[in-house]
C-alpha cells in the first residue's frame, strides 16, 4: 500500500462524544489504522482531533482524547512526546491552515531528534515532519504493486 512508502501518518481522530470511544475500542478503525501505519514503518505520526466544533472546543474533552490517545499509541510503539496533537475542526477550518481563537490552546510541542518543535495548527505539524535520510548513495530501489 502507500502507507508502507509514507514518511509520517497523520491520524484523524472523531472528537465527538461517542466516535473517539467506538475508534478506540478493541476494534476500533482508529486503534486499527495506527498499529498498520507503525507496522508498515511509519514512524512519524500526526494526531487531529476533528469535530471539536461539536464539543464546542471543550479543553477537557481535547485533553482528554490526548491522554486516551497516548496511551495506546505508546503500546503500539510510537513514543507520544514525539507526536503533535491539535484540535482541528475541517467543518469550519479551525486550526488548519491559521489558528483559531481558543484562548486555552496554546499549541502543539514535540520532540525530535534535533530537539523540542513548537505550533499551533496542523500545517505547522506537517510542516514540522522530519525527512528521513535517503540512501542516494545506493542503488535504485524501485517498489513493484
Amino acid at each position: 500500500t502507500g502507507t508502507s512508502q509514507a514518511d509520517c501518518a497523520i491520524l484523524i481522530i472523531a472528537g465527538g462524544t461517542g466516535e473517539f470511544e467506538a475508534g478506540i475500542s478493541k476494534d476500533g478503525q482508529t486503534r486499527e489504522h495506527a498499529l498498520l501505519a507503525f507496522t508498515l514503518g511509519v514512524r512519524q505520526l500526526i494526531v487531529a482531533v476533528n469535530k471539536m466544533d461539536t464539543t464546542k472546543w471543550s479543553e477537557d474533552r481535547f485533553n482528554e482524547i490526548v491522554k486516551e490517545t497516548s496511551t495506546f499509541i505508546k503500546k503500539v510503539g510510537y513514543n507520544p512526546k514525539a507526536v503533535a496533537f491539535v484540535p482541528i475542526s475541517g467543518w469550519h477550518g479551525d486550526n488548519m491552515l491559521e489558528e483559531s481563537a481558543m484562548p486555552w490552546y496554546k499549541g502543539w510541542s514535540k520532540e525530535n531528534k534535533g530537539g523540542a518543535v513548537k505550533g499551533k495548527t496542523l500545517l505547522d505539524a506537517i510542516d514540522a515532519i522530519e525527512p528521513p535520510v535517503r540512501p542516494s548513495d545506493k542503488p535504485l530501489r524501485l517498489p513493484l504493486q
